[in-house]
């Protein structure tokens, strides 16, 4: 029997298997109470040791105040957010209000609810919208964005509910980390983080650093190093790798730039003119202006890889962003050492509890286990999906691919039927518009250069005769509605015009289409020249067109399929080799915040200097000696803090070159972490007795703090890429 149930339970634990009948006859049970509830002229405050009653009172509170009336399966969705779970409901099936009901169970049973959303758009729009259902269940909702003022922080943090973009919440969480007055801290103790999108923001930005940075100054990009770049020629001086992640010199581009420079390049003892050749080669040849980034305002502007969108506030490490500037001959944009930092995945796991929502779970069931230790629930559509995904139209290469995928528009056009065109990037999004435009359409364009209106184009992208071209994100969390007479021309046609690396933005980009049972068709164009192949299958050969130039040998298919898992494979292991490094920096962190936390609110610093220095303690005056002690304590904290950042930043970036001695590059940096670790507890309490024993200590703080994110540099670091241009010049 034993065996049995094991065997049962693996089953049940596998992605996306979680057992949803004890939420099923809750719900049931709720069903039933419904009559009784309707005739309430005023709903009760639900207590939460019965769900089912509190489901009942969810449901009738949002059809009274937002006429919507959820779903049995909208109550699946919320039953599972209230148990821990990501919860994958597929588009259309009202994760908003889910989540809003699953927000408000937590809030009723004494919990503090951050609602993460992906951007300031929706945070603000989902608290808005959700605001009449919150009232109507007792609980107090606000929200937080880039233009709020610190007191419509305080106050949006004080209510129950507090939605935010998750980059705006991690801020502000590293303001409140350096505030040296108690009473100006004003994000909460963390108890819940419910994650819209969650696999956006728990995989694919999980990696990215949030920095609060100080004490400015002009970056440092060499624009002669720019200029120089420029007049190398590929497959001459310089070689792209079949994945496109690093570029090199060839032999005689190497001697040409030490001739223009007069240099060795390879100077061991002298890195720094390599450093900067790398940074300038790999901004020119490996970063493409309108598909990696985009100017706009003189600004070099970064774009999300999966959602097509600007990164606002996002940026590459310095010496990389520095680089493309000067590529582009635009002034460098501030730089400042880094007051501190945390990663997505720190800030989400500092949360006891962690739940979430999203269309594409269970592809990536295993990292949400592995990282955060959540299941995923599959939760069942209202309604049937009928959309119709046709199998790829496969093509020999990328002008083949783009010529049949013109005229297969143009043809659909012709019905009235509504076409959705999801592109790669932004260059291809315009490059499409512009062949359908010589074609007589009018496509409406969406991509980062106007994100801005977003929600009202793709609002508009299931009328009649609609052709909208968009990056691959269009309108995630935005309902594309149809038409009048749309549902008997087919529904919404969603076309990719490539696979993407992740096979779960091909899913969300095909379920734009078929929401709530409405009919609808996918396809994706696909070519054996497409980047998605050339760099992580390069050394397969692709099969043979057949006459009417589409590929159909079954090859074909695998080809796409297997260069996605490799891709994604890859990904997965980028994922876990950063946390390997961050997760002894995020324990270290935790450690210098309890002691922070201890001088900021209680008599730790006057303790510690009135033991350190009795005779200095005596001479000052007895109504400021202990802020004066905790000012001192928190300066010497907040200044060695900063120093070790930099110390860590220094070190990873140098810690390879220790594979050249057969050592272990992860066991050595955590190694020397640790020992600095301890070396700066102990320099903190030298520089405070120091500072406490001088007659004017210098407390000063940077005259000016900013927060951005910080986009992984897409291509290892530049020890990385010097080591293995070291080692085959010595071959």
């Amino acid at each position: 029997m034993a065996s049995i149930t094991g065997i049962l339970r693996n089953l049940l634990d596998r992605p996306g298997g979680s057992n949803l009948s004890p939420y099923q006859k809750i719900v049931k049970a709720a069903g039933e109470l419904a009559g009784e509830v309707g005739k309430l002229g005023e709903l009760p405050r639900p207590a939460m040791d019965d769900l089912a009653r509190f489901c009942a009172v969810a449901r009738e509170a949002a059809d009274r105040t937002l006429g919507l009336r959820p779903y049995d399966v909208q109550l699946l969705g919320t039953l599972a957010l209230l148990d821990g779970k990501i919860a994958e409901m597929a588009t259309g099936e009202g994760k908003t209000l889910a989540g809003a009901m699953a927000a408000a169970g937590h809030a009723l049973q004494g919990r503090r609810v951050h609602v993460m959303s992906v951007n300031d758009y929706l945070a603000r729009r989902d608290a808005e919208w959700m605001a009449p259902f919150y009232a109507a269940m007792g609980v107090t909702v606000g929200w937080v964005g880039q233009s709020s003022t610190f007191e419509e922080r305080r106050e949006a943090y004080a209510r129950d509910v507090t939605y935010g973009a998750v980059s705006e919440i991690g801020f502000d969480v590293l303001r409140d980390r350096l505030r040296t007055d108690a009473g100006r801290i004003i994000v909460p103790e963390p108890e819940v983080a419910l994650v819209d999108e969650a696999d956006s923001v728990l995989v694919d930005e999980a990696r990215v650093p949030l920095v609060m940075a100080g004490a400015s100054d002009a970056g440092d990009a060499v624009p002669e190093m720019a200029a120089m770049v420029r007049q190398l020629v590929r497959g001459y001086h310089y070689e792209i790798d079949d994945q496109a992640r690093n570029v090199y010199l060839t032999p005689k581009g190497a001697d040409t730039v030490e001739n223009l420079l007069g240099v060795d390049l390879y100077d061991e003892n002298e890195p720094g003119t390599l450093i900067e050749l790398n940074l300038a080669l790999h901004a020119h040849a490996l970063l493409a202006r309108d598909v990696d980034y985009i100017v706009r305002d003189g600004k070099v502007q970064l774009i999300n890889a999966s959602r097509g969108r600007v990164a606002l506030l996002q940026r590459w490490p310095n010496g990389l962003q520095a680089a493309v500037e000067a590529k582009e001959a635009l002034a460098p944009s501030e730089k400042g050492e880094i007051l501190d930092s945390i990663s997505v995945q720190g800030l989400v796991r500092r949360y006891p509890r962690i739940c979430g929502m999203t269309g594409t779970a269970v592809a990536v069931s295993e990292q949400l286990g592995e990282f955060y230790g959540l299941k995923v629930a599959v939760i069942p559509s209202n309604r049937p999906c009928v959309r119709t995904d046709e199998p790829d139209r496969i093509y020999p290469t990328v002008p083949d691919k783009v010529a049949a995928l013109v005229e297969e528009i143009q043809a659909v056009h012709a019905t009235g039927r509504p076409i959705l065109i999801g592109t790669l990037d932004v260059a291809e999004s315009e490059n499409l518009a512009m062949l359908l435009q010589r074609r007589g359409l009018e496509p409406v364009v969406l991509n980062a250069k106007n994100d801005a209106e977003e929600a009202a184009i793709i609002a508009r992208a299931g009328e009649r005769d609609a052709v909208t071209v968009s990056t691959q994100m269009a309108g995630r969390g935005t309902d594309i509605r149809l038409g009048e007479g749309v549902a008997e021309l087919g529904g919404l046609y969603v076309i990719g015009s490539g696979r993407h690396a992740s096979s779960r933005l091909d899913d969300q980009l095909r379920g734009r289409a078929g929401r709530q049972g409405d009919p609808g068709g996918s396809v994706f164009f696909v070519s054996m020249d497409d980047d998605l192949i050339t760099q992580f299958v390069p050394d397969e050969r692709p099969p043979a067109a057949d006459a009417d130039g589409l590929v159909r040998h079954r090859r074909g298919a695998y080809l796409v399929g297997h260069a996605q898992r490799v891709a994604e494979g890859v990904n997965l292991q980028i994922h876990r080799n950063t946390w390997r490094y961050t997760r002894l920096l995020e324990q270290q962190r935790e450690l210098i915040l309890e002691w922070r936390d201890k001088v900021l609110h209680g008599d730790a610093a006057a303790r510690a200097l009135a033991e350190g220095d009795p005779e200095r303690w005596a001479e000052l005056p007895e109504d400021t000696r202990e802020e004066t002690a905790r000012q001192i304590v928190l300066h010497a904290i907040d200044r060695c803090w900063t120093e070790h950042l930099a110390f860590l930043t220094d070190l990873r970036e140098g810690i390879h070159l220790r594979a050249l001695g057969r050592m272990s590059p992860i066991d050595e940096f955590h190694r020397e972490a640790v020992a600095e670790y301890k070396a700066m507890l102990a320099e903190v309490e030298r520089r405070s007795l120091e500072a406490f024993e001088a007659p004017e200590p210098d407390l000063a703080r940077p005259t000016a703090t900013w927060t951005y994110m910080v986009q992984d540099n897409p291509f290892g670091t530049e020890w990385d890429r010097i080591i293995k241009r070291m080692g085959s010049r010595r071959t």
